[in-house]
């Protein structure tokens, strides 16, 4: 892990991650509010404005929070993990709920973690889910214990102002 020059920083990977957040918020039209959440179901990175250090900027969905979004993106990530195993399915790869209002991703990126969006309802379905699988995949090598560390203090920080 690159250690920043600055106490209290973020290091080179958290920057990098919230930039691939940042430009999957920008890429994709339709997206109300996005979370990356830890296998554990702590939001690690969000794109509601404020929430992060280096703060991506995207409308926020019904009742406003990503850390919302974690809450069912955790629940809904545990569920269809536990759906597949009683199913003997493998591994969840994407989660899809359409909804009259609405639309809800989910995707494991590595170690149990997860990446949610909820998007608009004429989102474009297939671009949402193609955007998403680029961020996994630039995401899920990053994604360290070391990094989640570094995003849940940076989170805990942000929080205790």
């Amino acid at each position: 892990m690159t250690v920043s020059s600055k106490p209290g920083a973020p290091s080179t990977e958290a920057r990098n991650l919230h930039w691939l957040l940042t430009n999957l918020v920008d890429e994709v039209p339709g997206l109300l509010s996005v979370a990356v959440v830890s296998s554990d179901g702590l939001l690690l990175l969000s794109s509601d404005p404020g929430q992060n250090a280096e703060q991506v900027q995207a409308p926020t969905g019904p009742r406003g929070s990503s850390a919302d979004l974690a809450t069912i993106v955790s629940g809904l990530g545990s569920l269809t993990v536990g759906a597949a195993r009683l199913m003997e399915g493998g591994g969840v790869k994407q989660t899809v709920v359409a909804m009259d209002e609405g639309s809800l991703f989910v995707m494991s990126i590595s170690d149990g973690s997860l990446l949610g969006v909820h998007a608009t309802p004429d989102c474009d379905m297939s671009v949402v889910a193609y955007h998403m699988a680029l961020f996994v995949g630039r995401a899920g090598h990053v994604l360290t214990p070391e990094l989640r560390s570094e995003l849940r203090q940076s989170r805990e920080r942000t929080q205790s102002r």
